[in-house]
């Protein structure tokens, strides 16, 4: 097969560019694999260190003030879509999707699209995409759900789950963690650690657990500390955590280059979603490293554990909740462990790369055969 992988964001790109480059890494070495993206762009970066890799320099301008930018734009990828008669072309959001479908050629390839968040689908311009969509990728079941109710249900419609490297991300060894861990606690080694590598985006919900913590009677308050790893929050959110009252029980560690270290210190992680999330590729790293995690009941959020078993489910932005669920890993931390032994037996079954690109590369053959 050839493909082309899109992708319109012009920075870090969160789990889009964690997406792509995992299937262009694991796809180059028996198809042909292009990526048109943004020059800079993380994804544009790291796809050119990928073997066997092509990467197309290619903005995707979007805005009616725009118009000059997108016509360019256009031009160049109608030219590069003629010029490589691609067999699949994957795009991953709205801005590629347009341009894509407004540059592509008579003889056009198959069109895939991925739906990576959970934001609504409606409009006109979604219904005009959806005629000329020919496979639609959904990352959870909830996410098919949805889109069962929009214009692509008229599409193919399959799921293929979201997945980490588990080899990478692998539980560190009990002596190495513990010299991690000395890091963050403080000294004391009976602090419950609590953390995510979800990011400090406001909708994953990590101000909900600022706001339980003083929900915490003290002698259970007092064992608790919050790992944040991400882009430092804004003034105004720390302001909030100092008038919380709970400055001294939360770190933020910045961008972590490589945030391992912390999730092998962490007793447990969290992802406390109420918008934009799907599946999340920080939960499933976080279990892949063996730690259990505490969810809410978002998208597709709890499609990831097997609640009681590998995790916890929480209503969506409940303080009260999320405090009984903290006094609850306090209480029952001797069993956080065998948890994390769980939550690594499901990654290795059904998080592996192996397993997400097998599972996408077989939806791409059905959806040629079908042609």
């Amino acid at each position: 097969m050839k493909l082309l992988y899109t992708n319109f964001h012009y920075g870090d790109g969160g789990g889009h560019t964690t997406y792509i480059r995992e299937l262009a890494a694991a796809l180059a070495s028996r198809h042909e694999v292009h990526v048109a993206v943004p020059p800079g762009s993380r994804l544009n970066r790291e796809a050119r260190a990928l073997p066997g890799v092509f990467v197309l320099d290619q903005p995707f301008p979007n805005g009616l003030n725009k118009w000059k930018q997108r016509r360019r734009a256009r031009a160049q990828l109608a030219a590069y879509l003629k010029e490589q008669n691609f067999d699949i072309v994957h795009v991953n959001g709205s801005a590629d999707h347009r341009l894509v479908l407004s540059a592509m050629p008579p003889k056009r390839p198959a069109l895939v699209w991925t739906k990576h968040n959970s934001k609504p689908v409606r409009g006109i311009g979604a219904a005009l995409r959806a005629r000329r969509t020919d496979l639609v990728i959904a990352v959870c079941e909830y996410t098919r759900r949805e889109l069962l109710h929009t214009a692509y249900r008229h599409c193919r419609l399959e799921t293929v789950y979201n997945g980490v490297d588990i080899e990478r991300w692998s539980p560190w060894t009990a002596a190495a963690a513990r010299a991690e861990r000395a890091r963050w606690d403080g000294g004391d080694s009976e602090v419950l650690l609590l953390g995510s590598n979800a990011g400090t985006a406001s909708y994953k919900g990590w101000m909900d657990l600022m706001e339980a913590l003083p929900l915490l009677p003290d002698e259970i308050r007092r064992r608790v500390r919050v790992l944040i790893a991400g882009v430092p929050p804004k003034a105004e959110e720390l302001e909030r955590v100092e008038a919380l009252g709970v400055a001294g029980q939360v770190v933020f560690p910045g961008v972590l280059s490589d945030p391992r270290g912390m999730v092998a210190s962490m007793d447990a992680g969290f992802v406390l979603s109420y918008d934009v999330e799907t599946i999340s590729f920080a939960c499933r790293e976080m279990m892949a490293m063996g730690k259990p995690v505490l969810l809410t009941r978002y998208a597709g959020l709890p499609e990831n554990i097997r609640e009681g078993d590998d995790g916890w489910l929480v209503p969506v932005r409940d303080p009260q909740a999320i405090a009984a669920a903290v006094t609850m890993l306090v209480g029952q931390r001797d069993a956080l462990p065998g948890m994390g032994l769980a939550a690594r037996a499901h990654a290795e079954r059904e998080f592996g790369l192996p397993v997400f690109v097998g599972r996408t590369e077989e939806v791409y053959e059905r959806l040629l055969a079908s042609r």
